[in-house]
């Protein structure tokens, strides 16, 4: 199963495709979807996109160099196999012609995958080819190269990813718990979630930084913004005040933790071209029904 949307940016010479490849049900406790996205521009010319805050994510990226920043970072070259961890910042990307591969990581699949805490690799990217912690997915690069067409290439992603099923540590069921507790509309507070699971709230705070990256004080934030972003994604006609999560005392309160979230206000954000994303979270939702990764379900 893929969704494909397309689209010309830069008066018609710009194509850009991007196709969504749901996981195999082994999978699906651990990531979120396995994706493509190919861009097709004239030599010399760039686009440019912001990626919301997420979930860990590892791209394998061919053609011109990506040049990428999260938050205020400065914008430098994207390795070619780019490993980010959670973020709670918006990344910025410019792209000329390019292919890219990824498979977004659920805080279950962190947990699963690698041996390092998720707040070490929070709102930052490395090249995943020259960090230890990632060197079970380096070859990976080379089997996509030899893929005959984008169905086996999306396989060969899947078959990786079960192989090392085998030999990952047994499951965290906390992990699984706080993070179908943060995809709950209702919750709003920490002593919540700490209800919730069953645990004191220092031991959640323990968690949280150790699998999803960040304190649950900013996940509940984040997830609240999302909720509220992913509305307008899908119907950018939408007024910000119709978006609003009911989390939200006020629009200023929403506007504050846009600014934080993404580094621009929703004025400034609504006026900006989404050559990628824009479409992206519209096809993202009607494959796996949730335009952007950070409200994913686990197992879904």
């Amino acid at each position: 199963m893929t969704d494909e949307t397309s689209h010309s940016g830069q008066g018609t010479d710009v194509r850009v495709a991007t196709r969504f490849f749901p996981v195999s049900a082994a999978l699906r406790p651990y990531s979120s979807i396995i994706y493509l996205t190919e861009v097709e521009a004239p030599a010399g010319v760039r686009i440019e996109d912001y990626l919301h805050p997420e979930w860990a994510n590892m791209r394998f990226i061919e053609g011109d160099t990506t040049l990428s920043a999260i938050g205020n970072d400065p914008v430098v070259p994207a390795p070619n196999f780019n490993v980010t961890g959670p973020t709670s910042k918006a990344t910025y990307f410019s792209v000329g012609s390019m292919r890219t591969w990824g498979i977004g990581i659920l805080p279950a699949g962190w947990a699963k995958f690698f041996a390092i805490p998720a707040e070490e690799m929070a709102d930052r990217f490395v090249d995943g080819a020259a960090h230890p912690a990632f060197a079970a997915l380096a070859p990976l690069a080379g089997k996509l190269r030899q893929a005959n067409d984008v169905e086996a290439a999306a396989q060969a992603i899947d078959d990786h990813f079960t192989g090392l099923l085998d030999g990952a540590p047994r499951d965290d069921p906390a992990i699984l718990a706080a993070h179908g507790a943060l995809i709950d509309d209702d919750l709003g507070s920490v002593a919540e979630l700490a209800d919730k699971l069953g645990l004191s709230e220092r031991s959640v705070e323990r968690l949280s930084r150790r699998a999803f990256g960040f304190p649950p004080k900013l996940l509940l934030r984040r997830q609240r913004f999302l909720r509220s972003l992913a509305r307008f994604m899908l119907d950018p006609s939408m007024a910000w005040i119709d978006t609003l999560d009911y989390h939200y005392y006020d629009q200023a309160q929403f506007t504050r933790d846009f600014q934080r979230f993404m580094g621009m206000s929703p004025r400034a954000y609504a006026a900006r071209p989404k050559p990628i994303l824009g479409a992206a979270a519209r096809a993202r939702a009607a494959a796996i029904g949730a335009a952007v990764q950070g409200l994913h379900k686990p197992g879904n």
